[in-house]
C-alpha cells in the first residue's frame, strides 16, 4: 500500500496542509490533528480522563530520559499525581507533519513547550473503531548540532548525588 504524507503547519492558531482539498480518498488530516491537539489540550488543562482515552490499548510513551518507556499502564501512574495537583504539561504543536497507511498515520511535531523549551514529539495513531487513538508517543528534545558537545560532556559527567529528578 503507498503511504501518503500531509504536512500541517500550525501558525497562530491557523492550520495549512502541502495536500491538495481532502477528498473520499485522502487520508483525514484534520482528524489526526483534532486528536493531538485535544490531547495536548487535555494535558494543559489536567483533564486525566480526556488525555488517557487519546490512547490505544498497548500504548507505549517514550519520555525524554532514556529510562522512560512506559505501557500505559505504567505512564498513568507517573502521571497520575501530576494531574491530581490540576497541572500536568502544556505543550503546543508548532508545526506537524503526518503520512497516512491506511489506517496508520505517523507524525512528527515541533512544541513549543515552556517548561522544556523547544521539543519535538512524533509517534503512531492507528483508526481503532473509527476514531484515531496514540498507539505510540515519543517525546524528545531537540538539541542544536553546535551545541551537542557540551551536552554530551554534560550527560557523561557523574551525577551530583544532591541532584535529583528535574
Amino acid at each position: 500500500m503507498r503511504a501518503r504524507h500531509l504536512s500541517l503547519v500550525l501558525l497562530a492558531g491557523c492550520a495549512t496542509t502541502s495536500a491538495p482539498a481532502a477528498s473520499a480518498a485522502t487520508p483525514d488530516l484534520p482528524a489526526v490533528s483534532r486528536v493531538l491537539d485535544d490531547w495536548h489540550d487535555a494535558a494543559a488543562k489536567a483533564d486525566e480522563g480526556r488525555y488517557f482515552g487519546h490512547f490505544a490499548a498497548g500504548a507505549v510513551f517514550l519520555g525524554t530520559d532514556a529510562t522512560e518507556r512506559w505501557t500505559l499502564p505504567q505512564f498513568r501512574a507517573y502521571a497520575h499525581p501530576h494531574f491530581e495537583k490540576g497541572k500536568a504539561w502544556s505543550f503546543r504543536a508548532i508545526r506537524r507533519d503526518v503520512t497516512f497507511s491506511g489506517d496508520i498515520a505517523w507524525f512528527d511535531e515541533d512544541l513549543d513547550t515552556p517548561n522544556l523549551g523547544p521539543a519535538r514529539g512524533s509517534g503512531v495513531l492507528v483508526l481503532q473503531n473509527r476514531e484515531w487513538k496514540i498507539a505510540q508517543y515519543n517525546l524528545a528534545i531537540t538539541i542544536p548540532n553546535e551545541r551537542m558537545k557540551d551536552v554530551k560532556a554534560l550527560v557523561g559527567a557523574p551525577s551530583s548525588p544532591a541532584a535529583g529528578p528535574p
